[in-house]
């Protein structure tokens, strides 16, 4: 089967959510060959078997991660020149669609971003105006470069004893241009993040403030969820932009997603519409959540939402 280059999103050795949607991906259309760049791959490695990479190319050098971005497109580039893969695929974050221009440029190839599924012969799918219109897009010269949005697809397992193999690149002096000087671990606080959670309540427009946050954050912790908000929260100052949830935002897909007050606009489902059980409170019964929840709950939610912490709270 072909070849199909998967890009190991990390933070030092941990393995991010959205590479094992990308192997999964990856496997439908051919072999699912990891490449991983920097530091911490020993540790990381059961990881990239559980999810099936036949192969994983390995680029331990250090310096690859000393600036930004570029030397990553580099790599990538060589390998696209010497495995002849199918099809390149990266995540579709800030950095990996970044790495995905830069790679299509260097391999004259056309890129793909954004993408939510891909089918066969590499036709991609994109979801856009709040997932009202789904279009098709395949590359017509070159290796496909197809960046995946994060939450897309449902990783799933399936073991292997992949080869490795040893790979490095000489960096240009172009690749050089921006340094690394320093790096700040952000602290993490006990809930998981957003975008890598089972399950997330969101709070919107009808929480009423920033205090009144206390009640998401309740519901949350009871569940051992990650807390989101939607636009109208955000933009009130309510709740940090980082943890909204929404076309603009994050786009998740837990197991379960919980909206707590929240109207259920096109920009918001557009983040959440893939979420596998959707549970809404709201005390307008026409909202148009309730359009999309598998369960409904029409009160207020200063009364149902601390009825339900103190619920599960005894069932632990």
């Amino acid at each position: 089967m072909a070849e199909i280059l998967v890009l190991v999103d990390h933070v030092d050795g941990e393995v991010k959510k959205v590479t094992f949607e990308l192997l999964t991906l990856a496997r439908r259309h051919g072999d699912a060959a990891a490449v991983w760049i920097g530091p911490g791959y020993e540790g990381a490695k059961d990881k990239l078997a559980e999810y099936g990479a036949a192969k994983v190319y390995v680029a331990a050098d250090e310096e690859l991660t000393s600036y930004v971005v570029a030397p990553k497109a580099e790599l990538l580039a060589q390998l696209v020149s010497e495995k002849s893969p199918a099809a390149v695929l990266l995540p579709a974050t800030g950095e990996g669609k970044e790495i995905a221009g830069r790679l299509a440029v260097k391999t004259e190839s056309g890129v793909l971003t954004d993408v939510v599924d891909v089918a066969d012969g590499f036709v991609a799918e994109h979801s856009i105006f709040g997932g009202a219109i789904v279009s098709h897009a395949k590359v017509s010269k070159g290796t496909p470069i197809i960046a995946v949005r994060p939450n897309s697809t449902a990783p799933e397992a399936s073991p292997s004893t992949p080869a490795e193999e040893q790979v490095s690149v000489s960096l240009s002096d172009a690749a050089k241009g921006t340094k690394v000087v320093e790096k700040v671990v952000q602290e993490k606080g006990e809930r998981p993040q957003l975008t890598e959670a089972a399950i997330v309540v969101s709070g919107g427009r009808g929480v009423g403030g920033a205090d009144n946050f206390k009640v998401i954050e309740g519901l949350a912790d009871s569940l051992g969820a990650a807390v989101g908000a939607s636009r109208a929260a955000t933009d009130a100052g309510w709740y940090p932009h980082s943890f909204q949830v929404g076309q603009t935002g994050k786009t998740v897909s837990p197991q379960l997603y919980i909206a707590v007050g929240i109207s259920g606009a096109i920009q918001h489902r557009a983040g959440m519409q893939t979420s596998k059980t959707i549970v809404a409170i709201n005390k307008d019964s026409e909202a148009p959540i309730f359009e999309l929840v598998d369960y409904g709950v029409v009160g207020d939610l200063f009364q149902v939402a601390p009825q339900l912490t103190e619920e599960i709270n005894k069932r632990k």
